[in-house]
Parts: C-alpha cells; structure tokens; sequence
C-alpha cells in the first residue's frame, strides 16, 4: 500500500503526538526522520539479512547510558522507513498502526529499554 509522502508524514507526527507528555518532555535533543529504504550498512550494523523487515531504527546514546557530566551530545535519530511499512501493509490503518507500534518501539530505545524488555512489554 503506497501512501502519499505528506499523508505518511502526517501518520509519524500523529504517532510521535500520541507519545504521553511526561515521556514527551523528555525527549529533548532528538530528531525524527523519515527515510525510503534502510541502508545495507543499517542492516549489516543490526545483522540483519536484506529480507528481514526494518520499519524504524534509534541511532543515539540512551539516556540511561548518559552521565550527569556527560558531553554534549548530537541529536539522538529515529528513522522510520517508508518503504518496508508499505510493502509489509495492506491498508493504510495497517500502516499507521505500525508506524505506531514503531514510534513506540525507538523511543523506548532512547529511554534505554533493550530488546529482551520489549518482548516482556508485548512489543516484539
């Protein structure tokens, strides 16, 4: 299911708004992007193979590996991948319903919360 870029869009920032305020308020210093396609070397880095789905990825420093005096930092990244939602999804609430299972999914990553946590929390 193809959407238009600017009704792709649209789904991310209805995502990344249903975040609640008290997570929201602390994601400071992160930029949220959309991409086509994952790069072979953000598979290769996952150990992933190029037939596995990727729909987001966290680039960043978790805050709970940051110290109290820590540098200061680049902006954290979450990428969201247009291309692998689409192919995956058949319908367009498919699609915003995994974009924001995705959202969800890499922000928990910027709070630290691994994989393995994940799967506990229903998020696999």
């Amino acid at each position: 299911m193809k959407l238009a870029p600017r009704r792709f869009e649209a789904l991310v920032t209805r995502a990344l708004d249903g975040i609640p305020k008290l997570i929201a308020e602390h994601m400071n210093n992160i930029d949220v992007v959309i991409e086509d396609w994952p790069t072979r070397q953000q598979y290769d880095d996952l150990g992933l193979e190029p037939d596995e789905w990727l729909f987001g990825l966290y680039e960043g420093t978790p805050l709970l590996e940051r110290g109290i005096t820590a540098d200061p930092l680049l902006p954290d990244k979450i990428t969201i991948f247009k291309g692998p939602l689409e192919a995956a999804c058949e319908s367009e609430e498919q699609i915003a319903e995994e974009i924001r299972r995705t959202v969800v999914h890499e922000v928990a990553h910027h709070f630290g919360i691994d994989e393995d946590r994940l799967r506990d929390l229903g998020y696999d």
